[in-house]
């Protein structure tokens, strides 16, 4: 039986770091955007994670360890950046 939720593998943590702080942290949101590059070396991400980010596959930042909900979400917020004008605030 496949399990529904699974815990991340400890390696995974700096990555899933970096997708919760896109989430949730204006301020690396905002440094991500103006340069990502700078952003992924402030938080130490090797090769392989940062060339995942960059193409933001999920199914390649799942196999790499990324939580789903934090792949759906700093995904949300980089569209809500990029693109302000497609989304709607209540």
């Amino acid at each position: 039986m496949k399990e529904h939720y699974f815990f991340p593998p400890a390696a995974a943590y700096p990555l899933n770091r970096c997708l919760f702080m896109l989430k949730s942290d204006p301020q690396f949101l905002a440094r991500y955007t103006a340069d990502r590059e700078a952003a992924m070396t402030e938080l130490r991400l090797d090769e392989t994670t940062r060339a995942a980010l960059r193409a933001f596959e999920r199914d390649r930042l799942i196999a790499l360890g990324a939580h789903p909900y934090l792949i759906f979400m700093a995904g949300l917020r980089l569209k809500m950046e990029s693109q302000p004008s497609s989304f709607e605030y209540f």
